[in-house]
């Protein structure tokens, strides 16, 4: 066991790995909530241990199966974000098939919680039952209101529209390696929650109130059993100004040696201007070359990501999104100059831009598509839909009710 501590708490508790771990006598779905995946985050896990601890003790019935576990155990002993690499970073598909040559597993101490993160998740896909649902909680080094990240498939939409909180579509395409991506790679629902500012107490409540919102809008647990209301409005009114769902249209990426520095007093989904200066790099200003709402401003020593520009999605992209992708439209695409499939498997696109450089990475959006510049002259757009496991949730009551 090792200890962690909460400053907006001023506590500490022990925790080991697996936080905590129910099972009830009905069958339902599996939950796996993973927190503190970055060490200086461990709002996730001391919400974690209060809802299951909460749900022992007033005997609520269970429907399924519910995991809650702990990413990087030693970095939150120490309460660093990492020690030598981030564990956030390091789920590529070949990243995990080197990890699991044994000589390779205590390289550092990343590649030790990686694997052990493996094991634990990959016994849980083999032994339990789904439908299979996987949450990571994070928070933010600047002041946050909440908000949901979300790799684009209609699943993961449809279930993550319940909740009262904004939604950050598209992550994917600029953050390489994350667990949730590695998840959503094998077709089920996965998303991210950022609840607040790492040592805000605001942070805790929002994750406690999210994780029994997760529980009841999958069917592990009754609306009636636990105080719904009160903790739906918890999320509602701190979120109740934003749009319902954002895109990236900006990632300003710090470079290995970068000495980068936020300027102060930047908050999540505070509108910028063209030409606005957001930080120093190297001594020299950095400036957002386009309009939008800042998002995620770095505010700690540790971090690759410097800042992003999102804008809102207009509620009609969204409808005709869901729409163009349940009729397919995406199979015409290769009937277009430039336009041709990877692969016999027909869940990836070569665009050619010399040739179809009238077709916009928006386009394949709507289509469900995340897109990967090649080069100059190509760029591989995948299609997220594709490894859905859509049959394993269509008895699911959200599913019934979207779909």
């Amino acid at each position: 066991m090792v200890k962690v501590y909460s400053k907006a708490l001023d506590q500490s508790i022990e925790i080991n790995r697996i936080l905590g771990q129910l099972e009830g006598d009905t069958a339902g779905p599996t939950l796996i909530f993973t927190a503190g995946i970055h060490g200086n985050e461990p709002s996730g896990v001391f919400a974690l241990v209060k809802v299951l601890d909460d749900i022992k003790s007033k005997n609520i019935d269970v429907r399924g199966k519910i995991y809650a576990i702990a990413g990087n155990v030693s970095a939150l002993e120490q309460g660093v974000r990492y020690h030598r690499e981030d564990l956030n970073r390091m789920w590529k598909e070949e990243s995990v098939k080197w990890l699991l040559k044994e000589d390779n597993i205590n390289r550092n101490e990343e590649d030790y919680e990686q694997y052990q993160l493996y094991k634990i998740i990959s016994q849980i896909l083999e032994e339990d039952k789904g439908p299979f649902y996987f949450v990571d909680l994070h928070t933010t080094s600047s002041p946050t209101k909440p908000f949901i990240t979300v790799n684009d498939t209609l699943l993961n939409r449809k279930f993550t529209e319940q909740y009262p909180v904004p939604l950050l579509l598209g992550i994917e395409e600029f953050l390489d390696g994350t667990l949730l991506n590695y998840i959503n790679q094998l077709g089920y629902v996965a998303f991210g929650f950022e609840s607040g500012q790492h040592d805000a107490l605001c942070s805790i409540e929002n994750h406690t109130a999210f994780v029994y919102l997760t529980l009841i809008y999958s069917g592990a647990i009754l609306k009636t059993d636990i105080d719904f209301n009160s903790y739906y409005t918890i999320l509602d009114r701190s979120t109740n100004d934003l749009y319902n769902a954002y895109e990236i249209v900006h990632h300003h990426k710090i470079g290995h040696d970068e000495d980068f520095c936020t300027k102060p007093g930047f908050t999540n989904f505070e509108p910028v201007k063209r030409g606005q200066q957001i930080a120093t790099s190297d001594s020299k200003q950095v400036y957002t070359p386009i309009d939008g709402n800042i998002f995620m401003p770095l505010y700690q020593k540790k971090g690759e990501d410097g800042f992003f520009i999102i804008r809102h999605i207009p509620p009609i992209f969204l409808s005709v999104s869901s729409l163009f992708r349940k009729m397919h439209l995406d199979h015409m695409l290769t009937l277009l100059p430039g336009v041709s499939w990877v692969s016999d498997q027909k869940d990836a696109l070569r665009v050619d831009l010399r040739i179809a450089k009238f077709l916009a990475k928006k386009l394949f959006h709507l289509l469900g598509y995340r897109s990967r510049q090649v080069d100059k002259n190509f760029l591989i757009v995948k299609n997220r839909e594709a490894i859905s496991k859509n049959k394993e949730y269509r008895n699911s009551t959200w599913y019934r009710n979207t779909f």
